[in-house]
């Protein structure tokens, strides 16, 4: 009975080592004004903004997207979480997403209104 189970205990532990790792994955994304600011909208037209995703694992490089468009690739800080400058080229609504390499390829999104932006020292005013 004893052989049984170091045999059934050594199978178990070489199932348990060949699984393949868990995806990684973005869990959120946001994006910041940042110092930024306007009336109808905080986002503008040439403006820097600081775009978020937490993440399931700290290894992984993330690439983020514009409406689809790869903007980014950077590889995570400590604790998670991936930081990106953007910079929206026209007017109108942006999509942003992210996914890290060796995901699940879902990516969850944040939905942006952009406006004209007019530089006004470090920052922006958004028409």
């Amino acid at each position: 009975m004893g052989a049984f189970v170091s045999v059934l205990g050594a199978a178990v532990a070489v199932v348990l080592l060949a699984a393949p790792p868990a995806a990684a994955t973005v869990r959120q994304v946001s994006v910041a004004p940042d110092m930024n600011a306007g009336i109808r909208t905080n986002y503008g037209t040439g403006c820097t903004y600081t775009v978020r995703a937490w993440l399931s694992e700290a290894v992984s490089p993330v690439t983020f997207f514009d409406n689809g468009v790869p903007f980014r690739t950077v590889p995570p800080l400590g604790g998670g979480l991936a930081l990106a400058h953007w910079v929206p080229g026209y007017e109108g609504d942006h999509t942003l997403s992210a996914l890290q390499a060796g995901g699940d390829g879902q990516a969850p999104t944040v939905r942006v209104f952009v406006g004209r932006g007019e530089h006004i020292g470090y920052a922006c005013w958004v028409i």
